[in-house]
């Protein structure tokens, strides 16, 4: 759930390649405060373990290839985990979708992963995953030739498209509820990231393309953060969020309530600030990137970049499947690193061929 603050010694490293900041201030959203019944539960840590979802995590995998014959292909394994916590529900909701174009192989191959982090219920990050994808094919998704500012577009549009209906539909059910998010695409040879809120993703990088045949021992990755976090409390988000009339608390939270400044949904905050227009990150796949990992920000209250990346780099290294590591990895946020949020992780992992 929306509303921690990072860790301290929490470092932003630099993105890869293109990187777009994508504005638009006529839609406004964002967090809202934990509702009353969030309150986090002790619980033993037998509890705990019972608790993490044993039915997910979900692994694919399929080969990605961007049309071109001399192009190397990229297999993908993914997998998710999620664990409520402490807290008396599970408000998030992920997306696997290794292939959406199974039914046209013509098309250039798609793959979609996203993590929806809710807040003041479920509806939101529901609404999110059942829809977003969608509406970002049908505002022109390229699915043939590829073309990476249309890409961008189709993403921005989508995220807009979904935000009006949802704030529709959120109106006339009565419902307030808000949702993070941060979603990934891989077009061909090329990943798409965007995201809103404090949801993130990292991808593990070697620093050469030799490092993967290093046979000198355990060879550490280096963690790069794709996203941007949206708080209100940040300079830029601050002066947003007064200019369309609303306020930040000393405490750093906008109306005294949300500490993050965009998101789904959120209705009854859109006039005074909150958005849902991502941020929106592009680069090449290479034989550098290993795997990303893509989490709420329970997970990254607990773990920094770089633990989380060597925490999962040793398991695979090890041999273990990524359904494991994805389960192991959301275990240790919960039972060894004190998490009380809903913890959820996608990891998805690249294979060159």
């Amino acid at each position: 759930m929306a509303g921690k603050s990072p860790p301290s010694g929490y470092n932003t490293i630099t993105p890869p390649h293109n990187s777009l900041e994508m504005e638009d201030s006529t839609f406004k959203r964002k967090t809202d405060s934990e509702p009353s019944n969030s309150s986090t539960l002790k619980k033993p840590k037998l509890d705990a373990i019972q608790n993490l979802t044993e039915h997910q995590p979900n692994s694919n995998s399929y080969s990605a290839n961007d049309g071109d014959s001399t192009s190397r292909f990229v297999i993908i394994d993914a997998a998710v985990a999620e664990d409520k916590g402490s807290r008396h529900t599970m408000e998030d909701a992920w997306v696997i979708l290794p292939n959406p174009n199974f039914d046209d192989s013509s098309k250039l191959r798609c793959a979609h992963f996203a993590i929806y982090d809710g807040h003041g219920g479920r509806l939101a990050a529901e609404y999110a995953q059942k829809h977003l994808h969608s509406n970002v094919l049908s505002a022109g998704l390229p699915r043939e030739l590829l073309d990476v500012k249309a890409a961008k577009k189709a993403i921005l549009d989508g995220f807009r498209t979904t935000d009006e209906a949802l704030l529709l539909d959120s109106a006339a059910g009565g419902w307030h509820d808000g949702a993070t998010a941060v979603c990934l695409w891989v077009l061909g040879q090329t990943v798409f990231v965007a995201n809103i809120g404090d949801a993130k993703a990292v991808v593990a990088r070697f620093t050469s393309a030799g490092d993967q045949n290093d046979s000198n021992g355990f060879i550490p990755l280096k963690a790069i953060v794709l996203t941007k976090e949206h708080k209100a409390i940040y300079p830029q988000e601050r002066a947003r969020i007064q200019k369309a009339g609303g306020s930040v608390s000393t405490t750093g939270r906008l109306q005294g309530r949300l500490d993050v400044s965009r998101a789904f949904g959120d209705r009854q905050f859109k006039k005074v600030g909150v958005i849902a227009t991502p941020h929106i990150q592009s680069f090449d796949l290479t034989e550098k990137e290993h795997f990303i990992i893509l989490g709420c920000d329970g997970l990254w209250g607990v773990l920094g970049p770089s633990d989380a990346v060597d925490f999962v780099h040793k398991l695979l290294k090890e041999g273990v499947p990524v359904a494991n590591v994805c389960r192991r990895l959301v275990r240790e946020a919960v039972l060894e690193r004190g998490c009380k949020d809903n913890c959820t992780a996608v990891i998805i992992v690249f294979r060159h061929k």
